[in-house]
């Protein structure tokens, strides 16, 4: 699904014109995405949680020659998915029952 998709189907359940979800969801995102460049994070229950995470320097290597190449330090976007979203993507199956003893 991308964003105009996502703002059909935005529109289509709060019964609002497409304008207007277009333009609350670029609001959302905008707010997530200067939330998250400022250092903070956005939680949004159920859902999940958008936060930024340092990754360290560290070495890799070219893979087309071979070459060993300094990567450094940088700041990135991390998403952590909640609960009730975990468990609408991966739901749990049934455990089965323990056999009964005779």
């Amino acid at each position: 699904m991308n964003k105009s998709e996502l703002v059909e189907v935005a529109a289509k359940e709060a019964g609002i014109p497409k304008a207007a979800a277009e333009k609350a969801l670029s609001a959302i995102i905008g707010a997530v995405v200067q939330t998250v460049a400022a250092g903070d994070s956005v939680t949004l229950i159920g859902f999940g949680t958008f936060k930024s995470a340092n990754r360290a320097a560290r070495t890799g290597k070219n893979p087309k020659t071979g070459a060993i190449l300094n990567i450094s330090a940088t700041t990135v976007p991390k998403f952590t998915a909640g609960s009730a979203f975990r468990a609408a993507v991966a739901p749990k199956k049934p455990a089965a029952k323990a056999a009964k003893k005779k």
